[in-house]
């Protein structure tokens, strides 16, 4: 054999055994590779600290904290999206920060998620902005005679609907006040009935006392001053917010121990601009009953802003929405031990 019928191999063209070597291959994404997903990382810490320290976002630029926190819980989607995209990149940075928005909102929100519901109560309150364009009053009035509540809290009463509910409710609650655009229906007793001044102009709430057959108590219905999200504006709620600053005060000036407060504050119990009624007392969704309570817009509704609120050892034993009717708010509703 010459030297150029020789066949040269390349040193590394088998292993030991005599096998061919492997052809090599790109190398293929690795979980462990910890420099993919920042971005997505980022996103994560940032979600976790809007819902952390909601409470220290500024308010003076358009009320952005008091927008936050109305929709509050509903930061809690980006969660499953943060994870579906950190699972799609393959990344064990954005999977391990995904967790921090996820275990904050369930500090915040985990407990709306068990049932807490602790049986029947001595009695049941209810809450319901009728709406002043309500096309349905007549159908109003059968959901609140069918709701199984002694006392009825209604707001946004308009001149002429109003004798749809007085006739309508009658039979069901012989008792009841009506001021401005507020009323009470009771079968309990009413009495002191006094007009709460919110610094609006007109007459959105007042105060009565209900003798049950446990005690009396004193109620307060109220409405609230509306707010808007206007683009050059901001979240416009100068004057929800000096009502509930009034209406507050009115509650903490209440000579009565037991004190229940039903009506639509046009705000969530996460919004600090009602602190001055929220601070004093205990929300009745929150410590009884599941699920969030959201009971604006009916068709949609996204946030809890009808409210029913207690102090002096009240206990709430449960809580829930009622079904549509003709307005744009859900009726809320809760059982109370005395």
């Amino acid at each position: 054999m010459t030297q150029t019928d020789r066949t040269v191999v390349p040193e590394d063209s088998s292993d030991p055994a005599g096998r061919p070597a492997r052809p090599s291959t790109p190398a293929r994404a690795d979980w462990r590779d910890w420099r993919r997903g920042w971005i997505l990382a980022v996103l994560a810490v940032l979600v976790a600290l809007l819902l952390g320290l909601h409470a220290s976002l500024p308010n003076e630029f358009g009320n952005l904290g008091s927008l936050l926190e109305t929709f509050l819980p509903w930061f809690g989607l980006a969660v499953p999206v943060l994870l579906l995209l950190a699972l799609l990149r393959r990344s064990a940075t954005a999977l391990s920060a995904v967790l921090l928005p996820a275990i904050v909102w369930l500090n915040l929100f985990g407990g709306l998620l068990t049932d807490k519901s602790t049986g029947k109560g001595d009695f049941t309150v209810l809450t319901h902005n009728v709406a002043a364009d309500n096309a349905d009053p007549a159908g109003t009035v059968r959901l609140l005679n069918g709701s199984g509540a002694q006392i009825v809290a209604l707001e946004e009463l308009a001149g002429a609907a109003l004798p749809a509910y007085t006739k309508g409710l009658a039979a069901t609650y012989p008792y009841h006040a009506v001021e401005g655009t507020v009323g009470l229906w009771s079968k309990y007793p009413l009495a002191d009935v006094s007009v709460v001044d919110i610094r609006i102009g007109w007459t959105r709430a007042f105060r009565a006392t209900v003798t049950t057959p446990e005690g009396p108590l004193a109620v307060y219905v109220a409405h609230l001053p509306s707010v808007r999200v206007k683009f050059d504006a901001g979240f416009t709620a100068g004057q929800r917010d000096v009502s509930a600053q009034a209406l507050g005060n009115a509650i903490q000036a209440e000579p009565l121990k037991k004190v229940l407060l039903l009506g639509d504050l046009n705000g969530t119990v996460n919004d600090r601009s009602l602190a001055p009624v929220t601070s004093q007392l205990r929300s009745a969704q929150g410590a009884a009953g599941d699920g969030f309570g959201f009971s604006w817009p009916a068709a949609f509704p996204m946030a809890r802003i009808d409210q029913i609120l207690s102090k002096g050892g009240l206990r709430p034993t449960d809580s829930w929405v009622l079904p549509r009717d003709g307005s744009d708010h859900l009726a809320v509703a809760a059982a109370y031990r005395y």
